[in-house]
C-alpha cells in the first residue's frame, strides 16, 4: 500500500486526509500511525488468506497398540490391505475399506463380495509368498498366527497388526483400533455405538428375569465338543439371559460325554452348523440321537441352530448372534 504525501498551498495531503503542516509534531506522529496501520492491515489480510487455504500438511503419525500388545506406528493410513481372517475381512467392509482389500482367505465369504477378492490361501495356512505378491502395506491377523505366521511376514519387511478378541467388548474394541490405523474413526464410532445399543437392548431385558433356562451350545458332534467358559457362545449364553452348563469347563472342551448331556438335562440346546463341510450334521444329530430322546430340550422342541460364520467370528455380526440367542433362550421376551 503506497503512501502519498504531497504539498499544496502549505497544506500536505495524505490518501486524501488533509493535514496542516503545522503544528509539524503533530502531522509527523499521524504520519507514522497512518504507515503502521497500514502495515497490521496488510499482515491481517495475509494471516485470514492463510487459515482459509487448504490443509495440505501430511496425516500425522498414528501409533497403536495392538491386542498382543504390540507397538506399530503408521505414518500415513493403509492403502492396501491383507486379511488373514474371515472376522478382519468383515470389519473391512463394515468400515467401508473394501476398496482397500488386497487379498482374502479361501474361508472370507462375508458379505458376498468378498469371495470375489484375490485369496492368500487358507485362514490357518495363508501363503506367505501370496501376501508378499500383494505388496500390503497393513496385514491383518489373528492370534492364530502369531506365533509362526507373523513372524515370517515381518521378516519380509510387512507391517502387521494382530487382533485378538475374547469377547464382545474386545470386539467393538478391534473395530475401533482398525477404524483409528485406516482413517475410518467416524465409521467406527457408529458402527461400535450401535453395537452397544443392541446389546443393551438384549442386556436391560435380560438381567431382570429370574429364569435362566440351563443351556448348551453344541459346536460338533463327532466327538461330542461343546462352548466352555471363555468362548464367544458362553458369552451369548449368559447375556442372552441363559445358563452355560458347560461353564465349568475351558474353552471349547470334548471332556463332555453324551452321558453328562442327558444328566446336565438342558432346556434349550443350540447347535452351530455351517462349519466348514459340516453343513447341519450337529443340529441333526441332537434332533435325532436316540439317547437324548428324554432331555427336556428335546421333549419342548427347543433345540435350534444357528450358522457359525454369525456366532463364531470376532465381528460386527457376533451381536447378530446375541440378539438369536436372545429369541432362542427367552421367545416369551424377545418376539
Amino acid at each position: 500500500m503506497k503512501i502519498m504525501l504531497r504539498k499544496k498551498s502549505g497544506v500536505y495531503f495524505l490518501i486524501g486526509i488533509k493535514m496542516k503542516i503545522l503544528p509539524r509534531k503533530i502531522g509527523i506522529v499521524f504520519l507514522v500511525s497512518a504507515l503502521l496501520l497500514s502495515f497490521l492491515m496488510g499482515c491481517t489480510t495475509t494471516a485470514l488468506t492463510t487459515s482459509r487455504s487448504p490443509e495440505t500438511t501430511a496425516p500425522s503419525r498414528v501409533t497403536i497398540i495392538d491386542q498382543t500388545g504390540r507397538t506399530i506406528t503408521f505414518n500415513t493410513p493403509p492403502q492396501r490391505i491383507v486379511s488373514l481372517a474371515p472376522s478382519n475381512t468383515e470389519i473391512l467392509y463394515a468400515l467401508g475399506l473394501e476398496d482397500k482389500i488386497a487379498g482374502v482367505t479361501d474361508y472370507c465369504n462375508y458379505p458376498p463380495e468378498a469371495k470375489q477378492k484375490p485369496s492368500i490361501g487358507g485362514f490357518s495356512t495363508p501363503n506367505i509368498e501370496e501376501v508378499v505378491v500383494k505388496s500390503p502395506d497393513l496385514v491383518l491377523a489373528a492370534s492364530r498366527h502369531q506365533k509362526e505366521i507373523v513372524p515370517k511376514l515381518e521378516a519380509r519387511g510387512l507391517t502387521v497388526m494382530v487382533l485378538e478378541p475374547k469377547n464382545i467388548t474386545e470386539v467393538i474394541a478391534a473395530i475401533a483400533l482398525v477404524g483409528q490405523v485406516t482413517g475410518k474413526e467416524k465409521e467406527a464410532q457408529a458402527l461400535t455405538s450401535n453395537m452397544q445399543r443392541r446389546v443393551r437392548a438384549v442386556t436391560n431385558k435380560t438381567m431382570p428375569l429370574s429364569l435362566s433356562p440351563a443351556t448348551c451350545f453344541i459346536v460338533w458332534h463327532d466327538p461330542l465338543m461343546i462352548a466352555g467358559s471363555g468362548t464367544f457362545h458362553d458369552e451369548l449364553i449368559e447375556k442372552a439371559g441363559g445358563h452355560n452348563i458347560g461353564n465349568a469347563l475351558a474353552g471349547y472342551s470334548k471332556d463332555f460325554s453324551l452321558e453328562n448331556l442327558v444328566i446336565a438335562n438342558p432346556g434349550v440346546i443350540i447347535a452351530g452348523i455351517g462349519m466348514g463341510t459340516g453343513e447341519d450334521k450337529p443340529l441333526q444329530f441332537i434332533r435325532t440321537e436316540s439317547r437324548l430322546r428324554d432331555i427336556d430340550a428335546r421333549k419342548d422342541n427347543r433345540v435350534y441352530g444357528i450358522n457359525q460364520d454369525i456366532a463364531g467370528r470376532a465381528g460386527p455380526r457376533i451381536v447378530d448372534a446375541l440378539e438369536q440367542f436372545a429369541k432362542f433362550i427367552h421367545p416369551e421376551v424377545f418376539k
